[in-house]
């Protein structure tokens, strides 16, 4: 249960970030998604061991070109439902923080980790 807290803000619960499954995968394949409402890349993310391969839309085209997404480790929320973007299946929430002006910067291990690696 996420309650509300001083000003507003959402509290959330040691189990509420529990039930959260984020984990780290290397992007196998990337490609312009110009069908996208807004700009975005088609990710395909290597998650390892039974989660495999997942799809991924993000808005990332800023800082980031297909060709160069190729190898890198990127986190991503995996146990939410998959969402329908144009005639895109999206499986999984690529994770990243806007910048002072919005553009959203990918979040990555510091350091090479096994793909599939959860979050805690």
């Amino acid at each position: 249960m996420i309650a509300l807290h001083g000003g507003g803000r959402a509290m959330a619960s040691i189990a509420d970030f529990e039930a959260l499954d984020i984990r780290v995968g290397t992007v196998v394949e990337a490609e312009p998604f110009p069908e996208a409402r807004k700009p975005a890349i088609k990710l395909r993310i290597d998650f390892g061991g039974t989660l495999g391969v997942k799809r991924s839309s993000a808005q990332i085209t800023k800082y980031y070109r297909p060709e160069a997404l190729l190898g890198r480790q990127v986190l991503a929320v995996v146990n939410f439902p998959p969402r329908q973007i144009g005639k895109f299946l999206s499986e999984v929430l690529t994770l990243g923080v806007p910048d002072d002006e919005g553009a959203v910067v990918l979040l990555r291990p510091d350091r090479a980790v096994p793909d599939g690696g959860r979050l805690f």
